[in-house]
This record gives C-alpha cells, structure tokens and sequence, in this order.
C-alpha cells in the first residue's frame, strides 16, 4: 500500500510536467501527497521527488524560453534578410524585446544630429503621449550613459539611481509612463567603441514595478540591439544607394526632357499656328494642348464657367478661377491654383476667358511656355468667336426687337426668321428681362451677350432694360432669373435685377410673357427686392395679380397646403377655424361663438395651426396672404 501511495505520487508530478505545469501545482500536488498521512520514509521520497520534479520543470522553462530567444533572434534575422520596411523591422524588434524579457514597455531612441537630442523612434506597451513624444538631450539620463559608454545599464529603481544625470523633462515623462526598472543597451557599428564602433541608438527594455535584470536578459537585449543596429545601418546604406541611382536617373531624365520639350515645342508651334490659319475653335485648341502636355485642359469664360474642355480632371471652382485668371491678367504668365495652373486669354487689358491645365502640379518651364502660348491662341480665337456671336446677335436683336413690338403683324415670318438664326420661336422659351441704374446701363448689353455664350438664345436692348431669351431646359424662370442676376453683376460690377417670365412658345405668346416680366420687375423694385432675380410665382399673392395665367390653385395650394393635408388626414377643420378667426376680427369670444366650441378649443385649434404654418401666420404679411388664399379657396369651391 505504502509504494502505491509513493507510486501515484511520482505519477502525478510527471503528468504534471508533461502537461507544462508550474512550480505552485508541483508544490500543491507534493503537499496533498504528504497529507494522505504515509510513514516517514514515504515521505522523504515524495519529498525528493517533489525537488527534483521542480528542477526539471525549471530546466524545461530555461528551454522554452531560450527556444523562444533563439526563434525571435532567427525571425529578426528574416526581417533584416528582407529589409522592406525598415520602421516595421524595427517596431519588430521591439516588440520581441517587450515579450521576450516580459516587461511592461520597450522603446528605441536615436540620435537627432539637426536638433542635438535624442527621439522616440519606437514604442511598444507605452500609454502615456508626453513618454512617447519625449525628447532627450545628448548625454542625459539612462539612455545618455549608455550613449557615451556604448555600454549596457540597469536600473531597478530609476527614481533615485544618481549614476546618470537626471533632468526634468526626463524624469517628468519617465514618471508619466510609470516606469520604475530600466535596461537599456546600445545600438552599435563595430563591436564596441574602443575598436571604432559607433552608438546610433539605444534600445530599452523598462517595468513599472522594481526589477533586476539577469544577465541572460541583459545578453538577449544586445542581441536585439545588434540586429537593430544592423537594420539602421542597411537601410541607410541602400538609401545612399537609391539617392545615388534617382540623381543619376533625374540627371539622364533632364537631358532627355530637354531634348523632348524642344521637340514638342517645335511641334505645338505648328499646330496652333495652324489652328489659328484654320480659324479653330477653343475645344481644338483645349484638346491639342491637353495632348501636347498630357493633362486635361479646359477653357472658361471671364466668370470662371467652363465652356470648352479637352480630357477628364478635378474642376476647380468658378470663383477660384476668376481670382486665378486676375492674377495671371496682373503678371502676365500662368498661375498656379492648388494642382491647377491657369493662363488668362487677353485682348489687350481685356480678359476674354482662361485656360485651365487640370491636375498637373508641376509644370516645367517648356512646358510652361507652351501653356502661355496657348493662351494667346485661345485669346484670338475667343475674340473672333465673340465678334461672330456680336454680329448675328445684333440681327437677332432685330428679331427680338420686332417680336416685342409688333408680334401678331407677321407671326410666320417671325418663326422662319428665328430658326434661320437658329432659333426656334414655336418651342418653349423663357424671357426675361434684366434692369440695373445709373453708368453700369451701359455695360449690361454686353454682359448680356457673354451671359448667353454658350447657352444660345438671344438678347436686345428695349426700353431702359435687356431682353433676353433663352432655350427652355429643365430650369425653371425663378431659378434662370437668379442666376442671371448674379452672372450679370458679376459682368457689369453693379447690382442687376431680373424678372423672369414662361416658358412661352409663339410670337404672341412670347410677347405677352414679356409683358409679365415687365410686371414682375416693376413689382420686385416696389418689394424692395432689386438687384436679385425672380418670376411671379416666387411673388406670392402679387405674383398671381402679375401673371397672366392668375395661377390661383397653385397660389391657394402654396399658402394653405400643410392645413389642408393636415385636415385630409386627421379629419379636422383647421381651415374652417382660420376662416371664422379672420372673419370675427381676431376675437376669439366671437369666433367660440361661431364655431360653437368652447374658447379654449379655440386656443387649442390656433396653436395646432401655428406648430403648422410657423409662429409668424398672424404677421401682417402672412394673415394678409392667408386671409386672400382663404377667399379665392372659397370663389374656387364653387366654382
């Protein structure tokens, strides 16, 4: 019985070791053993099984670990074989260095020789921003003692350890990380300084508890150092060879450049010599320079809009590029805009457009020439597209002139007229009617003119205002209207306002929305509302007095609608309780009485219509608009 006892106990431990377990389940298997209450002699031999079974496990643990060492120094050997990246071969490494001596952080500093300190090139555990960002002059602290020895340096407690100089900075970002034990070994060139090695870092391994350091730890550390120190000295070696390879490419690559840019030169003068010959237009001229530069290329007019374009590329904004086109107008020569470059296309002072070269931050000075001929090219191409356009707009101008004034004296004329010019009078258009004071009257015939470039359609000047018609498209007259006015005070510099009125097909047609827009601008100037563009229905009730067609329905529509849905959902009366509230004067005892219902249900109904229409439907301007949308619903119901 009694070598069963011994036997089960010996049995235990082995399963114990072979399932990798610690010294405190060893001891705890060796004590129930003893307390199962066996002689002596029995216990003595558990005893000595027990010892013997923790120094094998001590001996298996001194195994894993070395194997772990030897499997990370191996892996470190592959990554510095690869040497792709040399930031990941480092956070690498210290990473193992953290795992494979168990401490809380590990990091890597090296020299900064511009700023004369030393930096943070890689942590690893660090949670504290001040530790991470911390900077160490040459010879201070832990790091500096191992820099100017080129020896390694432990410390379990670097708090009061007074064999390296302390400063505040260091101490303050130490004590922020928590750090309490450090080890710290060098990076070095050779096998130490006193055979002409050279410290290019220091590598740390550091706890936030007090610790002495073995020297088998101490040994792995350098080990890692050495590999670091390695991976640095590669990697700036193949970047001294890689500058030196890129300066004699960049070298080449210039005496080639040159070659092709005197070539390409040769060859851009040719054709838009011929562009010019051929009276070309500017989408020629955009899709030649955007071959010639390999870069898209776009033309735009003196707003910034774009009219002409040659390839696909970021747009930049209208707005930018006018302030772009000014600048070059100033000195003369293309202007950078972000990745953009833009020349600007001069008559004289004149600024006609610009070209826009698109996504192509860097342009050489051949290139840059090129680009600034073409500009010019574009410069008289735009000054005899814009003389065409003057000239048969001033026929057109007859026409339109013609149709305002007398459009039922030869309506067939009119169209055939019109769509000999181009434009066709039987499909819908839209008309309006631009109006600004005083010297800037002058300039609005021609901004006109440059409003519809591009667009097609026609504009002259009638009476003290600018007619223009434009093609109907999926824009509506309000919409046309603003951007009109504001592209015309962009044009002229002065406030423009402009009534917009259609679409209308037919010279009779044509004329009476002229008529409304007139109305409408005359009403906008009454409103207060110059210098911005409109059409009647944005006018409310004044703009269903305006328009010909006294849109009612829609004006009832615009004005009661949320109450009328509200009722057609809900099944209530909201409508009829605005109604009898108008109608008694605002008096909520007379309109209880004839609606019937007590005065708080009165209370309660107007609030409901406020959260509806908004805390201003009992303004003067709003009760006026909904007490006429509430009497022409009535004259509409019955009809």
């Amino acid at each position: 019985m009694s070598d069963h006892r011994v036997t089960s106990a010996l049995r235990r431990l082995l399963e114990l070791l072979a399932d990798g377990a610690g010294a405190e389940e060893i001891g705890q298997a060796v004590a129930e053993a003893r307390a199962g209450g066996a002689p002596a002699h029995e216990l003595a031999e558990i005893d000595e099984a027990g010892w013997l079974a923790l120094r094998v496990q001590r001996t298996l643990r001194q195994h894993r670990r070395r194997e772990a060492e030897l499997t990370a120094l191996f892996d470190t050997a592959s990554d510095l074989a690869a040497l792709r990246d040399l930031d990941a071969v480092l956070r690498s490494i210290v990473r193992r260095a953290r795992l494979l001596l168990g401490t809380d952080t590990a990091y890597l500093t090296l020299p900064d020789e511009r700023a004369g300190d030393t930096y943070m090139r890689v942590t690893d555990g660090s949670v504290a921003p001040l530790f991470q960002a911390l900077r160490v002059p040459l010879g201070k602290g832990l790091g500096g003692l191992v820099a100017q020895t080129a020896r390694p340096y432990a410390t379990p407690d670097y708090r009061t350890d007074e064999r390296f100089r302390h400063t505040t900075a260091i101490d303050t970002g130490v004590g922020d990380e928590g750090l309490v034990a450090i080890l710290g070994v060098p990076l070095l060139l050779g096998s130490s300084s006193q055979d002409g090695g050279k410290v290019i870092g220091v590598l740390f391994a550091a706890d936030r508890t007090a610790r002495t350091f073995s020297p088998d730890e101490v040994a792995l550390l350098c080990s890692l150092a050495a590999h670091a120190a390695i991976a640095i000295d590669t990697a700036h070696a193949l970047a001294d060879t890689r500058a030196a390879l890129a300066e004699l490419a960049e070298a080449n690559g210039v005496i080639r450049e040159h070659a092709a840019a005197v070539q390409r030169a040769e060859e851009a003068h040719d054709r838009l010599t011929d562009l010019v010959l051929r009276g070309g237009a500017t989408a020629d001229v955009a899709a030649a320079v955007a071959e010639l530069l390999g870069a898209p290329i776009a033309v735009h007019d003196p707003s910034g809009h774009r009219i002409a374009h040659a390839g696909h590329g970021p747009q930049p904004a209208p707005a930018a590029v006018t302030a772009a086109a000014a600048d070059s107008r100033a000195t003369g020569r293309a202007t950078p805009l972000g990745p953009h470059w833009v020349c600007a296309a001069l008559a004289g002072p004149e600024l006609l457009g610009s070209l826009v070269l698109l996504d192509h931050p860097r342009l050489e000075d051949p290139d840059r020439r090129l680009f600034e001929r073409a500009g010019v090219v574009t410069a008289l191409l735009l000054l005899l597209r814009r003389t065409v356009a003057e000239t048969e707009n001033r026929i057109r101008g007859e026409l339109l002139t013609e149709l305002l004034t007398a459009p039922d004296r030869d309506p067939a004329g009119l169209v055939d007229r019109g769509r000999r010019l181009g434009t066709d009078l039987d499909r819908p258009q839209l008309l309006l009617v631009a109006q600004c004071r005083g010297e800037t009257r002058a300039k609005l015939s021609a901004a006109g003119l440059q409003h519809l470039f591009g667009r097609g359609g026609i504009s002259a000047e009638h009476g003290d205002t600018e007619v223009l018609l434009l093609p109907y498209g999926t824009t509506g007259p309000a919409e046309a209207a603003r951007t009109a006015a504001a592209q015309l005070a962009q044009l002229t510099g002065a406030p423009v306002t402009v009534a917009a009125a259609g679409p209308a097909a037919g010279p009779a047609a044509l004329a009476a929305a002229h008529a409304q827009a007139v109305r409408c601008l005359r009403a906008m100037h009454v409103l207060g509302r110059t210098g911005e563009g409109s059409a009647a229905s944005e006018l409310g009730f004044l703009g269903v007095l305006l328009g010909d067609g006294h849109e009612v329905g829609g004006f009832v529509r615009g004005v009661l609608g949320p109450l009328l849905d509200y009722d057609a959902r809900r099944g209530t009366d909201l409508v009829g309780t605005l109604r009898a509230y108008f109608a008694c004067g605002a008096n909520l005892t007379r309109a209880k009485e004839e609606l019937h219902i007590h005065v708080n249900t009165v209370v309660q109904r107007l609030d409901r219509i406020e959260s509806i229409l908004g805390p201003d439907w009992s303004s003067p301007d709003r009760a006026l608009e909904l007490q006429l949308a509430l009497r022409l619903q009535l004259l509409t119901s019955d009809q």
